[in-house]
């Protein structure tokens, strides 16, 4: 007898969610041919290879302009919705070697402050750790841990407590 049990439907859940990252970060190039070719006008550039991030695509590709990763109350594990996000970010570290980022950890306002201190920082650990499980570099990555001393919103309810849990993807040079 075939019985669907929880474990395997977390297992479908996970392969449906890896999918849906590599389609996610998938990247359609295109290829342009320049109108005039005298030395004159042209341009000295190093060509991207075709389907590789280039330094343009961190403000122009919807995957990697969404740059800050959301936690659960008392959390540092990452949610499923975020991995692609995370994928993407490991992508273009793999293709711009030259990169870096600085991974911000925060936290709400509930808590001492050395405990938020610590949770932001396990926060963006995490983050690295998703980044570097999909390849990119941890030498191109910065941990820095701000606690619950730099909140977007400072309001003291849930909808404000939840944008104040965050890791901010911050690239510090392309």
């Amino acid at each position: 007898m075939n019985s669907i049990t929880p474990a395997t439907i977390g297992k479908i859940a996970l392969a449906a969610v890896l999918c849906t990252a590599v389609v996610a970060c998938s990247k359609k190039v295109k290829e342009e041919i320049p109108t005039d070719t005298t030395p004159s006008t042209q341009t000295t550039t190093t060509p991207t290879a075709p389907g590789a991030y280039g330094p343009e695509d961190l403000d122009t590709d919807a995957c990697l302009r969404q740059r800050v990763v959301y936690f659960d109350f008392d959390q540092d594990n990452l949610r499923p919705e975020f991995q692609a996000i995370v994928a993407c970010h490991a992508k273009y570290l793999r293709d711009r070697p030259t990169s870096r980022m600085t991974l911000e950890g925060n936290a709400d306002e509930r808590g001492s402050r050395a405990y938020n201190q610590g949770l932001g920082e396990r926060r963006g650990n995490s983050v690295s750790s998703a980044i570097q499980a999909n390849g990119g570099s941890g030498g191109q990555q910065t941990v820095v841990s701000y606690g619950e001393e730099r909140p977007v919103c400072t309001e003291s309810n849930e909808d404000c407590w939840a944008r104040n849990r965050r890791v901010e993807i911050v690239y510090t040079a392309r």
